[in-house]
């Protein structure tokens, strides 16, 4: 799927000098680059089986609601903390300059639910490692983590070592 690439716009030097920030609002405000990416996406998930999508905040939104809307199955959503209005479960997460943490409601997944987990872009698996491990909690099991984009350059791979990773278009380097 590296024709995807054409709808993704790289920004050098975003978010601070040095860090190429790669843009996916140019390819879901194109038909066609939605339309690729969600057929790639959905190829995986139908093969592994899920029964549940878990979309992550915010851009994992469009692509696992998507997904769900063709696969006609569940979704659930991680969101930032205090964004939930029922109980939730909270998992924190290192970053390269701290910690945050997402929350997922304790009622959003069922034990036993095969669970695909839904971001627009793996960088560090930080933020995906936390939500596999809050379905794990729930008494889900994560089949498998799609992505759009993979950052190949980072050690994503050795963070995320036990789940089924599937992206569509990688980067090599910064």
């Amino acid at each position: 799927m590296s024709n995807l690439k054409q709808y993704i716009r790289s920004i050098p030097d975003f978010p601070k000098p040095g860090i190429t920030f790669y843009d996916i609002t140019t390819l879901i405000q194109h038909p066609k680059g939605l339309e690729l990416a969600l057929d790639g996406m959905e190829t995986y998930v139908r093969r592994i089986g899920a029964d549940r999508v878990v979309g992550i905040e915010s851009r994992g939104f469009v692509f696992g609601a998507a997904l769900a809307d063709r696969l006609d199955l569940g979704l659930s959503i991680a969101r930032k903390p205090g964004k939930l209005p029922s109980k939730t479960i909270t998992e924190a997460y290192e970053l390269e300059y701290g910690t945050d943490r997402l929350e997922m409601h304790e009622d959003s997944i069922q034990p036993g639910e095969k669970v695909v987990v839904v971001d627009d872009l793996i960088a560090t698996g930080g933020t995906l490692l936390a939500v596999c491990r809050m379905v794990e909690r729930l008494k889900g099991e994560v089949v498998g983590i799609s992505s759009v984009i993979g950052l190949t350059f980072l050690p994503f791979a050795e963070k995320l070592k036990g789940y089924d990773l599937d992206y569509l278009v990688s980067y090599d380097s910064e």
